[in-house]
């Protein structure tokens, strides 16, 4: 029998249904949304006066840990709000930030939404990842800013001498000598506040602008979501609604979710401030040479809440099962576990829930969510235990849910106080997105979790976009034999992309884990090419076991892959196949590499192919 879970205090799971005539549905959350801050900066000021001494942010310097209070975080941020206003910044003329997660970032974002100046964080990937810098030109294009902020201009010197900065202003924290000509921070910091700051905040409003995320669709030029201060104070109010134990202590995240995103951005570290709490910003990342920043940090910090994907949590799985010092010091303190961005494989869902039993003899509630950056980005929450991975919970309040029949499935909309008014300069986006009712078109597919119970919530049935048909005429739920490839091939399979349109069976494009891989073939040389390494026996013996064990629940072809590749060249972000979060793009590297897709339903496949082993391939049949 599991151990029981941790006691936290969540709302009552409720829900009210309204059934449509042509199939549809209507969910709402029977609690009122109650009042909310009018803007982030009212946050940000009633913490710098009740609570100054309390720690906002810290960051890892070269003494240890660089700690800011709210109280020094209010008034940098009215320095600096000062300084742009003097530069006549405004919606037309936003505020550009480039680089990573940092308090210059916090301090710079804030104190440009503090009086009504958008800001538009941009996805440092596009800068350092990037071989033409296509991204970021279009996106520069796009937002023309007056000023761009990146912490560290020597990183970046390559992209801002490529790419035309279209007359912004360059600031910097760490100049990059006479390569790129940049004003210091400092000089922003060192401005004397007047009155126009508290002028200019006091005309901050709901409707006022304050970011433009850039969400990209699967072959497109990024769009600009506009998210304005409305969204992001009304997520915030109905998140505390449904999580009550977030007013019980300050909470304190150790983070690495990028703000250039909504959900490290918008959801977690908007969090923090609506609740007076901390925030150690995490140096580290769930990738190969970063994953030991992370694992000491949380040596050091015991979060209460902590947010992650569930890549981070397949690279921080293994330390806090071997390590018990860390294992007790993460989990001390440890209120809920969160995943989003991409389902939790059962695999891991099962390792957490062990580790967490051995450090606390109970279990940490694993809480998921669904939205997206039209949504700021919260819609609906799971707030109550659950007891495996899928669940995506139930509309927030001030959030409608209207599930509308689309090809055999429920496409989930989206209408509230959490909705993004649409695409910055793209009226034509913005009025494709939106039904005759107001409803913002996911393309997003649900079902309820338990039917008959549905006050358990909803569970993600896929991507609408990516689904596909066999020559049998059968559907393929890509979303869900993805989820199932990469558990059964745990630890190796990193990744795949599900293949199969018009053929007569579906077939697997593997991205691997190259640790993994070493592991299993601890005799390969490190510097072997990676063909040798991808090719061996092992490899492939471990993935056709994959392959055996998704035939034990399989009802047919649509369901098990019968064939799969494993790809040499990793997801390229030029490309729009993987974002820095680490999604991957199913459509894009479909289209990408259709060459190989063909390949590998090729009548008779070359040996690379990997085939299911032929008891399988007779077991399932459409």
């Amino acid at each position: 029998m599991k151990p029981p879970f941790a006691e936290i205090r969540f709302a009552a799971p409720r829900v009210d249904v309204t059934s449509l005539p042509d199939g549809g549905i209507i969910l709402r959350s029977p609690q009122r949304l109650e009042p909310y801050c009018r803007n982030l900066g009212d946050m940000l000021e009633h913490w710098g006066a009740t609570t100054p001494d309390a720690v906002f942010l810290a960051e890892r310097g070269t003494k240890g840990w660089r700690r800011l209070t709210y109280a020094e975080m209010l008034r940098g941020v009215r320095s600096i709000a000062q300084a742009l206003i003097e530069r006549k910044l405004s919606a037309e003329k936003p505020v550009v930030i480039l680089s990573d997660n940092s308090i210059d970032h916090a301090l710079v974002a804030f104190a440009a939404m503090h009086v009504g100046i958008p800001i538009a964080p941009i996805s440092p990937a596009y800068s350092l990842m990037s071989k033409d810098f296509g991204k970021l030109a279009y996106a520069l294009e796009l937002i023309s800013p007056g000023l761009i902020f990146v912490a560290d201009a020597t990183p970046f010197a390559s992209a801002l001498k490529a790419v035309d900065l279209r007359g912004a202003e360059l600031v910097t924290a760490a100049s990059a000598r006479d390569e790129v000509p940049a004003t210091p921070l400092q000089q922003l910091l060192n401005t004397r506040a007047t009155a126009a700051v508290e002028s200019a905040r006091e005309k901050v409003g709901p409707e006022t602008i304050a970011k433009i995320l850039l969400s990209s669709g699967s072959t497109d030029m990024p769009k600009g979501v506009i998210t304005t201060q409305r969204m992001l104070c009304s997520n915030q109010q109905a998140i505390y609604q449904i999580w009550p134990f977030l007013s019980e202590k300050p909470p304190v995240l150790v983070d690495w979710l990028p703000w250039n995103h909504t959900f490290g951005g918008s959801f977690c570290l908007n969090l923090v401030l609506r609740h007076g709490g901390t925030m150690y910003i995490d140096d580290g990342k769930p990738a190969p040479h970063l994953i030991a920043k992370t694992i000491a940090n949380l040596r050091e910090i015991s979060p209460t809440v902590y947010f992650n994907v569930p890549r981070g949590y397949d690279m921080l799985l293994p330390h806090l099962e071997k390590d018990e010092a860390l294992r007790n010091t993460f989990f001390r303190h440890l209120d809920m576990i969160f995943y989003a961005a991409a389902a939790l494989p059962p695999a891991l869902w099962g390792r957490l829930e062990e580790v967490a039993a051995k450090a606390r003899g109970v279990r940490v509630p694993m809480i998921a969510a669904w939205g997206a950056t039209e949504t700021a980005p919260g819609a609906t929450i799971v707030h109550f235990p659950i007891e495996r991975a899928g669940y995506i919970g139930l509309p927030i309040p001030g959030c409608e849910i209207k599930l509308v029949p689309n090809s055999g499935r429920l496409e989930i909309r989206a209408r509230g106080t959490n909705i993004t008014p649409g695409y910055w300069k793209r009226p034509d986006l913005t009025q494709q997105a939106f039904d005759e009712e107001g409803y913002f078109k996911t393309g997003d597919a649900g079902r309820f979790a338990e039917p008959g119970r549905p006050e358990m919530g909803l569970e993600f049935d896929g991507r609408l976009s990516e689904d596909f048909k066999l020559t049998s005429g059968t559907w393929v739920n890509v979303g869900s034999v993805r989820v199932r490839a990469v558990s059964a091939g745990s630890p190796v399979i990193q990744d795949a992309v599900v293949t199969g349109h018009n053929q007569a069976d579906i077939g697997l494009l593997v991205f691997p884990n190259i640790d993994a891989c070493r592991a299993l073939c601890a005799d390969i040389a490190a510097d072997a090419p990676l063909s040798h390494l991808i090719g061996d026996p092992r490899v492939r013996a471990r993935i056709e076991d994959a392959l055996r064990t998704m035939a034990q629940d399989s009802a047919g072809s649509s369901t098990l892959p019968k064939r799969v590749l494993i790809l040499e060249e990793p997801p390229s972000i030029d490309a729009n196949e993987i974002t820095d979060k680490g999604y991957i793009n199913q459509r894009a590297v479909l289209m990408r590499r259709a060459a190989l897709v063909e390949r590998l339903h090729a009548q008779n496949p070359d040996p690379e192919i990997i085939l299911a082993p032929q008891r399988e391939r007779e077991l399932v049949r459409a």
